[in-house]
């Protein structure tokens, strides 16, 4: 990955969505172009990069533009792209521009050669996710689910994961603010079905307590937090992927709260 030039520093993460910079500027500071004959912008991107508009999911769902998406980890030209992935060029571009319009790719640098310019492009991010609310009204929405021990409920609560933690990222993004995130994952195994209910009634219960414990409905400043907590079987090719480690090594604690930060975007 290009380094920064000096003069600029690293975006320092709180948590996975905090936007890193991944070209370089000449040394001047109050300019995101440099004088030279290549002229290269200091862009932005995502680790994830969740896409709520419906046209813009059509169009990243098209197999040769996700497998563009993926070449693009790093600048390349149509000439490059229509190279790697046997297409002629022409069809690259067309493809190029699509993504472009649709905010899933952006310049990154010009190029002069003779009297043309080429255009090198870079993906807006590393990885995509369709928020459910491409959807629309048939998205789904926990509030509809009426049985809250199944796994259509859970579904529906990741889906609006997703789709709330994507509108914040995107504002945090726009705003120039880190959002404040916590994620716990990790894996248990019980030693029948009598152990996994007695882990769910003390799970229910150590919550329960913590939530009063720190709930506050009138402080002046305060914010209110969505808290979930899911378990679901592991899947069998997860567990055949992860086989070589156990559990406690699993655990896992990424983002959480940073009080030195100005107030996060809602």
């Amino acid at each position: 990955m290009p380094s920064v030039a000096k003069g600029y520093q690293r975006a320092k993460c709180l948590s996975r969505v905090c936007p890193r910079k991944i070209e370089f500027v000449a040394n001047r500071p109050k300019s995101a172009l440099t004088i030279n004959i290549v002229k290269a912008t200091l862009a932005f991107v995502l680790d994830v990069h969740v896409i709520e508009d419906p046209a813009a999911a059509t169009v990243a769902l098209v197999p040769m533009r996700s497998r563009l998406l993926a070449e693009l980890a790093a600048p390349a030209s149509a000439a490059t792209l229509a190279a790697r992935v046997g297409l002629a060029r022409q069809k690259v571009t067309y493809h190029l521009n699509a993504l472009e319009a649709h905010g899933l790719v952006r310049l990154a640098q010009e190029r002069k050669w003779g009297g043309l310019t080429e255009r090198l492009l870079v993906a807006t991010a590393a990885s995509y996710v369709v928020s459910p609310g491409a959807l629309g009204p048939i998205a789904a929405d926990p509030s509809r689910e009426i049985d809250r021990l199944s796994a259509s409920y859970l579904i529906a609560l990741g889906a609006r994961v997703v789709r709330e933690v994507g509108h914040l990222v995107r504002r945090a993004t726009d705003t120039g603010k880190r959002l404040a995130t916590l994620a716990v994952d990790t894996e248990v195994r019980f030693r029948s079905a009598t152990d996994r209910a007695a882990f769910s009634n003390e799970l229910t219960e150590a919550i329960t307590k913590l939530v009063a414990k720190y709930h506050d409905e009138s402080a002046p400043g305060g914010r209110a937090h969505r808290l979930i907590v899911v378990a679901h079987p592991v899947p069998a090719f997860v567990g055949e992927a992860d086989s070589g480690e156990t559990s406690p090594k699993r655990l896992r604690r990424e983002g959480g709260p940073n009080t030195s930060d100005p107030k996060e975007p809602s």
